[in-house]
């Protein structure tokens, strides 16, 4: 019979008026295990589609009586989720946009061969098991290659590399057929993520004070490397756009949605610092220094976790000083969306920024959602793992307002730098703390006097000042989380494991919080 059965007993209708003519092309589907009805007009067609679901039908354009498109709109009724092919001899392009109008999956033109119906069928019928099977065997030979870059000594670019390899296997086996391709992909994950937590643990306090030939940029240098040399004032508005808590993964779907209305001309990655939280990272891409420079450069500006007060009231204050420091003197203006309504209206004033050089929105949403992930049982559901989360981040965008001021200034012409401030990780593992009542309560970083901790799980800084953050008193000292860690209380130490399992959380030490994407986006 030649090869493999691809689908066997899929059973197809053939709808046309010269059927006796394609009998070669029925008994060679029947060969290869298909199962195949047929009739020469439409209207047999829509009484078999009636009588029995059919996994796929084939269906003439031009037959006598009841045409082609008339007979899809009847199967259609019937049938609304089978795959129905069309095939005609005319090209003509009213047909093609009626038929494809009309919900049909596939266009063929007569005359056909028994290959192009071959291929149509598995596509259709087996699409998804043929790229998930692809996927699989692909990811297994890529596997091993992987294994030796995580044994071998990595720097600051490779792990970048690393980091968008996982994520780009993440993005090709979800949904794959094969449970056991995921697991082995997920191990890996975490092998990955425990090096990569000691290669920071080794390195991040020489990377913040400039010690080493291999020091990647970080959250404080991005807007001076990557923001400022495009803003000017003889080109089109600049606007950076900063979703929070945006991992790679989720700009990765994110991305060929924006394709139509923008060109990449240029993405990378960047080190957040830490705590990968955005009181932290997002304040210092904005003032363009480290949180303890910024509590000495601007007094009263930066609030400390244990005082009162919003913790990033002011960005827009830090983003004008360093354009000055930058010799960017232009009119710009910065606003922060917190929920739709504020989204919607800026979406309608577009029209103002466009007298501006450079335009800063910040949009909280993901970061909302990834919170919300923790407190609500409905998105605990609805992102129940990393590829559900995605999907959710994904769906969310295509309906927001975010979606809509996107497509404004790509029809103004607008330019964008889009990046966020920190990512986020699903943590499935706990690790016991103590401290005293003025710690503070983020699950994958923790400060304070007092802190009891177990060793292996954290990179432990006893001197904040060498990681230039603030401290609250003489004998402050921080501690992340590695990997998928998340620090629990010893009390009622059971219920909170449950609680807060699976939930998505930053602030510590991972590819997913630490390597953040940004790319430069110019108007097509």
């Amino acid at each position: 019979m030649g090869g493999v059965i691809p689908h066997m007993n899929a059973s197809i209708l053939w709808a046309d008026d010269e059927i006796d003519l394609l009998r070669p092309h029925v008994l060679f589907l029947q060969g290869k295990g298909y199962e195949v009805d047929t009739v020469n007009n439409g209207l047999d067609a829509v009484e078999r589609s009636k009588a029995r679901e059919y996994d796929i039908i084939f269906l003439d354009e031009n037959m006598p009586g009841l045409s082609g498109l008339e007979t899809l709109s009847r199967i259609k009724a019937v049938q609304p989720h089978v795959p129905i092919v069309m095939i005609t001899k005319s090209e003509e392009e009213h047909i093609m946009e009626e038929a494809i109008g009309g919900k049909i999956s596939d266009y063929l033109i007569k005359p056909v061969n028994p290959n192009q119906i071959l291929l149509s069928l598995k596509k259709h019928l087996e699409g998804r098991r043929l790229v998930s099977e692809k996927s699989t065997s692909s990811y297994q030979q890529q596997f091993r290659q992987l294994a030796m870059q995580l044994g071998g000594r990595l720097g600051t670019e490779e792990w970048k590399e690393l980091y968008r390899e996982l994520v780009r296997w993440d993005l090709e086996l979800t949904g794959s057929q094969d449970p056991g391709m995921a697991d082995i992909l997920r191990s890996q994950w975490m092998e990955a993520n425990e090096q990569f937590s000691r290669f920071v643990t080794d390195r991040y306090v020489d990377w913040l004070n400039g010690k080493g030939d291999d020091i990647p940029m970080q959250s404080h240098q991005l807007f001076k490397a990557k923001v400022a040399p495009l803003i000017d004032e003889k080109q089109s508005p600049l606007f950076l756009v900063l979703i929070d808590n945006l991992r790679l993964d989720q700009w990765r779907v994110l991305e060929p949605i924006l394709g139509e209305f923008f060109r990449v001309e240029e993405q990378g990655l960047f080190y957040s610092i830490l705590p990968t939280a955005t009181q932290y990272a997002r304040n210092a891409l904005f003032a363009g220094m480290m949180p303890a420079e910024i509590e000495k450069r601007f007094p009263g500006k930066w609030i400390n976790e244990d005082e009162e007060g919003s913790k990033n009231a002011h960005e827009a204050d830090f983003v004008a000083a360093q354009l000055q420091r930058l010799g960017k003197n232009v009119k710009h203006s910065y606003h922060k969306i917190l929920n739709l309504n504020a989204g919607r209206k800026l979406a309608e004033s577009l029209d103002n920024l466009m007298g501006n050089a450079f335009n800063v929105i910040v949009y909280n949403f993901v970061d909302m959602l990834s919170h919300a992930r923790t407190e609500m049982e409905v998105i605990r559901e609805l992102a129940s793992d990393d590829a559900a989360y995605r999907s959710l981040t994904k769906s969310w965008f295509e309906h927001s307002p975010l979606f809509d001021i996107l497509k404004g200034i790509a029809e103004r012409g607008g330019r964008v730098v889009i990046t966020t401030d920190h990512g986020t990780i699903r943590v499935t593992e706990p690790s016991k703390v103590v401290g005293d009542r003025n710690t503070n309560t983020n699950l994958r970083y923790k400060h304070g006097r007092n802190l009891t901790y177990e060793d292996r799980d954290v990179l432990v800084v006893k001197d904040p000042t060498k990681v230039f953050l603030p401290k609250a008193n003489v004998s402050t000292v921080y501690i992340f989380a590695k990997g998928p860690r998340f620090f629990v209380y010893p009390n009622n130490y059971n219920h909170f494991v449950t609680y807060f399992r699976d939930t998505f959380q930053h602030g510590g030490i991972s590819l997913e919080e630490m390597l953040v994407p940004w790319a430069v986006l110019k108007a097509r």
